[in-house]
């Protein structure tokens, strides 16, 4: 079951920015998404990205990520590496709220896609001077497991592989980089549309916490300022889609 962030303060929680510095980091983070492509694709040794996994689910420090967003909004990524097993969960956070939102979890819920990609393609810089994760091509390589998007552009394939090669991958990288934006295998890639009159991406997946309008119960100011930050417009989304 996802954890509430609030029950992550009693748990071995370390800061994971420093792990992304290190080049066996991304194909340990993205093995569920990479999954018959070796750790070579991203520049990685078999090895020693085996041994970064086993970092990853250290049961005695869960690596937490915050990658900040304009209006004071964040996601952050928290591992939780219990006794039986390791999972992620991704929560959407902003100081006045007093209930963060889950966009994606691969624990037993099995909760996403929570992002589409018109709506993580927006997220990719980061507002000026913020802590966290700030760098775009390490933030939408964090957070391609939230993404399942059936009507992904061509463009989405240019930044992956743009990003991939910027943390290490060789130049020959757009194999890989399809497949990662398949969608996590939990629950793949999903049709989305932008509805109008609740001016918010919506989601037909079944495992999908967006099938109703994301934070529909706000006070209007604090939508707003969601809508703001999370939407961005692109007629042509369905028109351009990639074909896998």
């Amino acid at each position: 079951m996802v954890m509430a962030r609030h029950w992550y303060s009693s748990s071995p929680v370390v800061g994971g920015h420093p792990l992304l510095d290190e080049p066996d980091f991304w194909p340990a983070y993205l093995v569920n998404l990479s999954e018959g492509h070796p750790p070579e694709g991203f520049g990685s040794d078999a090895g020693d990205a085996a041994a970064m996994l086993d970092r990853l689910h250290d049961p005695s420090a869960w690596p937490t990520f915050t990658v900040p967003l304009a209006g004071g909004f964040a996601v952050v990524v928290h591992r939780n590496s219990g006794e039986e097993f390791t999972s992620t969960d991704y929560f959407l956070t902003h100081p006045e709220w007093s209930q963060d939102l889950v966009l994606a979890s691969d624990d037993e819920d099995r909760i996403g896609p929570g992002l589409c990609w018109p709506e993580l393609a927006a997220l990719l810089e980061g507002p000026p001077d913020a802590a966290g994760v700030t760098d775009p091509h390490a933030r939408l390589l964090l957070l391609l497991p939230v993404l399942g998007d059936k009507a992904v552009p061509e463009d989405a394939v240019t930044a992956v592989v743009e990003a991939l090669v910027a943390q290490g991958a060789p130049e020959a990288g757009e194999a890989l980089a399809r497949q990662l934006l398949q969608g996590h295998p939990m629950w793949g890639a999903q049709h989305w549309w932008f509805d109008d009159d609740e001016q918010s991406w919506l989601c037909e997946g079944s495992h999908s916490p967006r099938k109703t309008p994301l934070g529909d119960y706000l006070p209007p100011h604090q939508r707003a300022a969601l809508e703001a930050c999370l939407t961005l417009r692109q007629p042509s989304h369905a028109a351009v889609t990639t074909t896998w």
